[in-house]
């Protein structure tokens, strides 16, 4: 068994958008449409304020909304990965799962279909990392498996402070950002 996810360090995030760039490509995303994107949060008052950088996407929660809506059961966390994904050939293209995530990270495809992050899961289940995690150039997202212990997700995480998104949605995501 495994638990993946991402631990994102804000500090070393540029906002080049090779993620994204990687992520299209490696995926066919169609294009106008995006699986994870750079967030850019200004927050404070001169001289103390700070710049946060984020490359966001699916949270791929232990608790996701997204899969406990869905009426056509396309919708589904992974057993063995923990990876949220979307059996194509099932979803009605009903919008419920766009609905239930807190992170707008869906999108309906052109094909019909919930489309989404997936941790490039063919690329994990060949061994590799996810497109982003392995073109990023300051090396600012990282993947691996948090019930790995001693893993590199949970030594990067070590003295840092750690967030994830919208913490109060209940939800459980798989992505840490640190500060």
């Amino acid at each position: 068994m495994a638990r993946y996810g991402m631990v994102i360090d804000t500090k070393r995030c540029v906002g080049c958008h090779s993620c994204v760039i990687s992520c299209f490509l490696e995926n066919e995303v169609p294009e106008g449409y995006t699986r994870d994107w750079i967030v850019e949060v200004v927050s404070g008052k001169s001289p103390d304020f700070r710049m946060e950088l984020r490359s966001e996407r699916c949270n791929h929660c232990d608790d996701p909304p997204c899969v406990f809506v869905c009426p056509c059961g396309a919708s589904y966390k992974e057993e063995g990965t923990g990876i949220v994904l979307v059996h194509k050939d099932k979803c009605s293209g009903c919008k419920a799962c766009l609905a239930a995530c807190p992170y707008n990270a869906r999108f309906i495809n052109p094909k019909g279909y919930a489309d989404k992050c997936t941790f490039c899961d063919h690329r994990v289940k060949a061994g590799l990392k996810p497109g982003c995690a392995s073109t990023c150039p300051t090396k600012a997202i990282n993947f691996g498996d948090f019930d790995e212990p001693g893993s590199e997700l949970h030594r990067l995480m070590e003295g840092r402070v750690v967030k994830t998104l919208k913490p109060d949605a209940g939800t459980k995501p798989q992505i840490y950002f640190l500060l």
